[in-house]
């Protein structure tokens, strides 16, 4: 009897200890939460959050910048968003954002960088580095592409070109059923390569598809550390190994988003095909059959130009910028921003932003050769 009684115990002390233990393992996470989201005095504002996933919840990936213009609305032009990972600010409206990267440009040189970042750009190139790295990245990629023709009419001829051999392998197809994603992707990235090595490459090169693959999927990895980090650090930024990042940022930054733009534009003209036979009509009168597109049409193009500027209107396939980093505490729009904050812009258009309208695709382009707004 008695040692029934003392296994009882036993076991009612076990269930107890045990219990204390989740309750004192659930209320630390949940102190250690709320200190982390305790914000300075002075922050922009933000949404509810719940607890370790902050607002995610209330983002849809697909659509994200959708929830962000909602909160813009309520919360106005500067506000803060917990991402569960780190807390960031978003700003938006033109003025503002002139105002952040002109006049605050400094303040917000740095980037904010991610385990896996880290490991594979160690602060290099373009897109990931930071402070004085970044500039004289910036400035040599930006002499050095135009010394290659960027701005030229030799670039213009490559793109013709390359323009050429995409609707050769288009043709390819015989009027079936195909994906564009790669044709476009090798198209895209060849122009690249010809800027950058010199040499462009066949549409069936199998390592160059391999490449363009492991591009693809490079774009969807996410921030968790995979690689062994590798010290290393040189009095200058002028390095073979920057040199590296700074051309797989050309292919990161140009390749998929001129790539997305192109098969956006496909797709609005399969489902526009008034719009379709509008735009092939001005080309047809404008340019013909006979010779290549060149920038100098643009001016006599308005209606195809209106239709570009639509598609990148609802397209929107960056809506949020890269984020920078705050370099020092700064105070932006009245509000205080920490420093080592994150602090992202979205990207609208003046006029052409779906932030401030929300019609359909060329609902409001005119049949006559007007500017589409004005």
């Amino acid at each position: 009897m008695l040692e029934a009684a003392g296994s009882l115990a036993a076991a009612f002390w076990a269930a107890l200890h045990l219990r204390t233990l989740l309750l004192a393992a659930v209320t630390f996470l949940f102190l250690a939460d709320y200190l982390k989201s305790r914000r300075p005095k002075n922050y922009p504002p933000r949404p509810p959050r719940l607890p370790f996933v902050g607002n995610s919840f209330q983002m849809d990936l697909k659509q994200s910048h959708l929830a962000v213009q909602q909160f813009v609305k309520k919360y106005g032009n500067v506000i803060s968003l917990d991402f569960g990972i780190k807390p960031a600010v978003i700003i938006s409206s033109l003025p503002l954002i002139k105002e952040t990267f002109s006049h605050l440009d400094e303040n917000f040189i740095n980037r904010p960088i991610f385990p896996l970042q880290r490991q594979i750009f160690n602060g290099n190139g373009l897109i990931f580095s930071s402070g004085q790295i970044w500039k004289e990245q910036r400035r040599f990629a930006l002499m050095t592409l135009r010394n290659f023709g960027l701005g030229k009419k030799s670039l213009e001829h490559r793109i013709q070109e390359e323009a050429s051999h995409l609707v050769e392998a288009i043709g390819e197809e015989e009027g079936q059923p195909f994906d564009p994603h790669f044709k476009i992707y090798n198209a895209v990235s060849n122009i690249i390569c010809s800027i950058s090595f010199g040499e462009r490459f066949e549409y069936h090169d199998s390592q160059f598809q391999e490449l363009l693959q492991l591009l693809d999927k490079a774009m969807y990895l996410g921030t968790t550390s995979l690689m062994v980090h590798y010290p290393g650090k040189t009095t200058t930024s002028f390095n073979e190994e920057n040199l590296i990042c700074s051309t797989l940022d050309l292919f990161l930054a140009g390749t998929e988003t001129t790539s997305s733009t192109l098969r956006w534009a496909l797709l609005y003209m399969a489902l526009y095909p008034e719009v379709q036979e509008n735009v092939q009509a001005e080309i047809d009168r404008v340019i013909g059959q006979a010779k290549h597109p060149s920038l100098a049409d643009r001016d006599s193009m308005p209606y195809t130009n209106a239709v570009v500027h639509e598609i990148l209107r609802m397209g929107n396939i960056v809506p949020l910028n890269i984020p920078r980093e705050v370099a020092v505490d700064t105070t932006l729009a009245g509000f205080h921003l920490p420093k080592e904050s994150e602090l992202a812009s979205e990207n609208n258009w003046p006029g052409l932003s779906s932030l401030f309208s929300s019609l359909p695709l060329c609902k409001n382009l005119p049949s006559s050769h007007q500017p589409m707004r004005t």
